[in-house]
């Protein structure tokens, strides 16, 4: 999408976005005065931060498989990590919205679909050290700088699944009882991005969160959004711009709100 049509979805985005006094359900209240506009510090960010930094300034040179949008399935480049960090990673403030979600609801099982080199996977997995965090990627040599990332920080409670998202996810679906939590990032597009989410709703429960990256990218981005929206199992959602957040309380009325952030 031109920078033009994200700048203009952006100002429709601000002007349809609440303050805290325009919210008038407790729990996304609650959750939006003390998980999204929470600015206090832990001591994770730091972590995840310094990692961001040193690759960010890393020259070595990766042979990168791409499977994700605008690219032919399996198409082979190489790429430097400092400009994979670069344009792949989720800024601090995503990175650390997550961490705060993770923190607040305690998820036992976590499903990250778009590692790259496991910065947002860090944030997921640093907020909850009891977990059981599944991340997946379809470039091998990504996967194994992923890794290095993850016993750098010492979160071995990370088990990276390698390959293309169309071929793991169903498998790895199987081996839990649960899906507590996901962070939908493998490809931004409307087909896989829906059959993904449908795929997670087969192991989701009342207390599930789903987010999703980047719900304006594209068009199919944003109609994918409205379906997701639309689903009778989905009961709340806020649309935060760059990420969306999905909720499944059935003891809840159906909202859906547009926050400011």
């Amino acid at each position: 999408m031109s920078s033009f049509r994200l700048a203009v979805d952006f100002l429709l985005y601000r002007l349809r976005a609440f303050k805290l006094h325009g919210v008038h359900s407790p729990f996304i209240f609650d959750l939006y005065h003390n998980v999204i506009r929470h600015n206090g510090f832990f001591a994770a960010y730091k972590r995840v931060e310094d990692l961001r930094i040193q690759l960010l300034q890393d020259q070595r040179a990766l042979q990168v498989t791409d499977y994700g949008a605008g690219s032919r399935a399996g198409q082979k480049r190489t790429r430097k990590i400092k400009d994979i960090a670069h344009t792949s990673a989720k800024p601090a403030k995503y990175g650390q919205l997550l961490f705060r979600l993770v923190n607040r609801f305690q998820p036992a099982v976590i499903f990250d679909l778009g590692t790259s080199l496991g910065i947002t996977t860090a944030y997921l997995a640093e907020a909850r050290q009891q977990a059981q965090v599944y991340t997946f990627e379809g470039c091998p040599n990504i996967a194994q700088e992923a890794k290095r990332n993850f016993q750098q920080l010492g979160l071995q409670h990370i088990s990276i699944v390698q390959g293309n998202l169309d071929d793991t996810l169903a498998g790895q679906l199987q081996t839990v009882n649960t899906l507590d939590f996901a962070f939908f990032d493998g490809n931004h597009r409307y087909e896989p991005t829906l059959r993904y989410f449908n795929a997670c709703l087969a192991k989701h429960h009342e207390n599930s969160v789903f987010v999703v990256d980047d719900i304006y990218w594209s068009g199919e981005m944003k109609r994918a959004w409205r379906q997701i929206k639309k689903h009778p199992q989905v009961r709340q959602t806020v649309d935060l711009y760059f990420v969306g957040l999905v909720f499944f309380r059935s003891t809840q009325p159906e909202e859906h709100f547009t926050l400011y952030f």
